[in-house]
Parts: C-alpha cells; structure tokens; sequence
C-alpha cells in the first residue's frame, strides 16, 4: 500500500493528445482547460506521443485545508483568467496505466509533473499509525491535507477490485478525523 495527502482542492482530469495538453475537466464535468493553461505547475507539453490522462488536485499550499479548497474552485468558477500564482496542481493518478501506483508517481515525475509525497505500507495495522502522525501534524504538514489516501500499490490488485466491485476505484480509500 500507499500513504498519500488528501489535499483539499480541486480534482482535475487532464488529457494529452500527442504530448500536447488538449483538455481538462473537473469532477462534476465543466471543462476548465483554458483557466488550467494558466497554472504554471502544470506542464502544457509532455514525451508522450499518444493519449495521456492524468489525474490531480489543484489547491494552494499556504492555505488551510478549506481555504485552499475555495481558493481552487473559486478560480475555476471566476470569469477571469489571469493566473493566480497561489494554486499549484500535483498529479497522483495515470488513468488505464499499467504500472503500479509506485511506478505511476515516478513516471508523472520523469513527466514533469509535481507529485504528493508518499510513504509505503506493508501492513493495514499500519494504516492507523499514518493517520495518527497526521493528525497529530508530523506527517503531511506542508500540504493543506484533511485526511490520507491510502492506495492498493499493485495494479494487479487494482484491476481486480475494479472488476469485482463493478465501480471504479475501490483500491483507494479516504481516511479522515
């Protein structure tokens, strides 16, 4: 498993068509691709020669965890489109990749993207450790965080569960307070 920040911001969906940035939409499906043009932190061309989708959170790190929420949403909503310096995008998910969510994190890097931090779990008695150095600020603490994500590494594994449960993806999970 995976330990990862839940960054409190925006989720985004980027695509890229032969290695140019093509379009980006956010959960609920606006398509905010010009106002995501804007975001410095978000590379408009990536080495890849076919279709790409990423997926990532925008916020702003010297936000809290609600503020940075707002912030983000509050930009994508606004008629404006001149760049606000404050909101960064990391990306955590390739969408159909085939690596492992280890091997994923590394190549969005190699990419150009900027990537949360992540730490390994072997066991799930673990997992309630991680959540307690959060909570308790000694872990995550230069994100505006409201929880970990905890993440089956083996795409495998993914896999499965995906077919099993006929929803995608249950081979994450949230964990808040």
């Amino acid at each position: 498993m995976l330990i990862e920040p839940k960054v409190d911001g925006c989720a985004i969906a980027i695509k890229y068509v032969n290695g140019k940035l093509e379009k980006a939409i956010t959960r609920k499906g606006s398509d905010v691709s010009e106002k995501i043009k804007t975001i410095k932190s978000i590379p408009r061309e990536i080495s890849i020669r076919s279709n790409f989708v990423v997926r990532g959170e925008l916020f702003t790190k010297e936000e809290e965890p609600a503020f940075s929420q707002r912030i983000a949403s509050g930009y994508l909503r606004s008629k404006s489109y001149e760049p606000n310096q404050k909101i960064t995008f990391a990306a955590f998910q390739i969408i159909n990749g085939n690596c492992n969510q280890y091997e994923s994190l590394n190549y969005l890097r190699k990419l150009g993207f900027s990537v949360l931090e992540s730490y390994q779990a072997n066991r799930t008695s673990q997992v309630e450790t991680f959540r307690q150095a959060w909570k308790s600020g000694k872990l995550f603490s230069d994100w505006p965080t409201d929880g970990i994500v905890v993440k089956i590494n083996s795409r495998k594994l993914q896999l499965l569960r995906e077919k099993s449960y006929g929803c995608y993806p249950f081979w994450q999970m949230a964990v808040k307070y």
